[in-house]
């Protein structure tokens, strides 16, 4: 298909421009296949560059002169990164010619006729992002030890199609008992390494066991999962299911795995049902912004809707569930077992926020780059399928926010600890803007099989080769960043929570992040020099007391 065919008009003059916090401008549109492109020269060159793929829906509102003849009017573009333009098209007929090539091109579904098939770096990349975090090197440590190896028993792809070729088990399982088990884990997702922590205890994912009504048991999945208890201990199971989700599942083959069974482990539930409901979790997320784009309600009223749409809770209910992990695993060593239903949503979620709060490695620019990559892009998280539709668009089957809601999460810990991270919020932002809509390939498609098939290793760029480029990363370094190598605990308090301005309200007000953070700087550095002339004192405090009292004054006088 040609993109020719779907382009009703390709230029049109006079088009207005209109959206928040910016002057309109009176220029030209120019659709390309992949680009909606408004520029004017009236007062210096102002261009405004726009992926058909960010456009999430189209309005259009037609003028309706007195004479009741229709003449020109507004289309609305809706945009999967929140933002509304507005362009005012002074023909009917131009006005619907622009809308349908638009929504033609919008449309499409071909992840092959996506821009980042078509967009050539102008730089020389310094590095390939698809190749910097390997399984082998992510679990460097992990593979030095005598307890783990790596299997490729997935190296087809026909064990568990979401699967990578290469996954981190136990030693002592071998690739036949690896198979058999998956035959007893929904979608084949069969227990793998997620995280080692620095006591040894260990974080595991799967799909959800298919027990089923008649108690289906597996001993090649009971003998992977008891591999990992050492002797004297039992390790720890969360099923991220209520009660009647489970179930639900469990009239249709799936289920949790039995005490019986797993008398090595001892099993718990912990809901997060309102995460693995796509549609749930959607509807939240759409009236989230909603809220947020409500100019016109009072500050109670507005306080009570952000509320009422679930979407803080559902932020809250997973880093309260990730502490709960965390601390079986830091605090006991215990090791755990996470899953939901399929594997895709919660139990990502929950995985990875586990590993910010034990791991400080995650709370690095590169670190959260290779957590992305571990446990979502090569975990399965069908991005592309995710985020076929964003907030305004029609609802698509399968659509959800999970991973915004993984990085509005990510923002709550930056809130909390805004030194103990490398990166800034404007590096959770532009995570969310390209796993929507980009020139890097990043994010296509829902599996690592389908991007290989499909050649996204080959013939797109990695978002990860422009965000590393010296240039780039600078703007993302958090200046008030001072490496925590300890566990950090979020408060999960309702009033904790704190909206994200700069992503959901950034069209609606203006930001003063960077001046905040200059703020928060100026204070660390007095706050640094006063310590700094505390400590003078003492030593001063201390070297007259030594004169007036001898040798035998305390040191506790001085703090050394």
């Amino acid at each position: 298909m040609e993109f020719i065919e779907l382009i009703l008009i390709n230029k049109l003059d006079g088009v207005i421009l209109k959206y928040p916090h910016q002057e309109n401008i009176d220029g030209t549109v120019c659709i390309t296949g992949h680009h909606l492109i408004l520029s004017s020269r009236k007062e210096g060159v102002r261009e405004l560059w726009l992926l058909h793929k960010n456009i999430d829906c189209i309005e259009k509102k037609e003028n309706k002169p007195s004479s009741s003849i229709t003449q020109g009017g507004s289309l609305f573009l809706k945009c999967k990164d929140l933002r509304i333009f507005q362009l005012d098209i002074a023909s009917s007929t131009e006005l619907h010619q622009v809308a349908q090539t638009l929504e033609n091109l919008a449309g499409l579904q071909n992840p092959s006729l996506f821009y980042p098939f078509f967009y050539r770096h102008m730089n020389p990349i310094m590095e390939n992002g698809y190749t910097l975090y390997s399984v082998e090197g992510e679990f460097t440590k992990v593979l030095a030890t005598e307890e783990w190896r790596i299997s490729r028993v997935n190296q087809n792809y026909t064990i568990c199609p979401a699967y990578p070729k290469s996954v981190v088990v136990p030693k002592n399982i071998d690739d036949e008992t690896l198979a058999t088990a998956a035959s007893f884990r929904q979608g084949g997702r069969f227990p793998v390494l997620s995280y080692r922590h620095n006591n040894g205890a260990v974080l595991l994912r799967a799909g959800q066991p298919l027990y089923g009504p008649k108690h289906r048991r597996c001993r090649a999945d009971e003998a992977l999962l008891n591999a990992v208890v050492s002797v004297g201990m039992k390790g720890v199971i969360y099923d991220l299911r209520g009660s009647s989700a489970i179930s639900q599942h469990q009239n249709k083959g799936g289920g949790t795995e039995s005490n019986s069974n797993y008398s090595q482990w001892r099993i718990y539930n912990r809901s997060m049902d309102d995460v693995d409901n796509q549609q749930q979790l959607l509807d939240s997320f759409s009236k989230l912004i909603e809220a947020c784009n409500d100019k016109e309600i009072s500050s109670d009223k507005w306080i009570s809707k952000l509320e009422s749409c679930g979407w803080p809770e559902s932020v809250r209910n997973a880093l309260h569930t990730a502490c709960i992990v965390a601390q079986h695993i830091h605090q006991k060593a215990e090791p755990v077992l996470i899953h939901g239903s399929r594997g895709e949503d919660a139990t990502l979620l929950v995985c990875s926020l586990v590993q910010i709060i034990l791991n400080p490695d995650c709370r690095t620019i590169r670190g959260l780059q290779a957590l992305i990559e571990r446990e979502w892009l090569q975990a399965g998280h069908p991005f592309g399928t995710r985020h076929r539709c964003g907030v305004y668009g029609a609802p698509q089957p399968r659509a959800a926010p999970t991973f915004p809601l993984f990085l509005d999460c990510a923002r709550q810990f930056l809130e909390q600890f805004p030194c103990s991270f490398e990166y800034r919020q404007s590096f959770l932002v532009t995570l969310f803007e390209h796993s929507y809509a980009s020139q890097f390939g990043t994010f296509l498609c829902d599996s690592e099989q389908e991007r290989e098939s499909r050649g996204v290793y080959t013939q797109t760029t990695s978002l990860w080769s422009w965000v590393n480029q010296p240039d780039e990363l600078s703007g993302y370094i958090n200046p008030l960043y001072e490496p925590t190598p300890t566990v950090i605990w979020p408060s999960v308090a309702p009033m904790s929570f704190v909206i994200w301005e700069e992503l959901y309200l950034r069209w609606q007000i203006e930001q003063r992040t960077e001046q905040r953070e200059e703020q928060y700087k100026a204070i660390r550095t007095r706050e640094q020099q006063l310590r700094a002339q505390a400590q003078q004192l003492r030593r001063e405090l201390y070297e007259i007391a030594h004169q007036y009292y001898g040798p035998d004054v305390k040191d506790t006088l001085c703090d050394k």
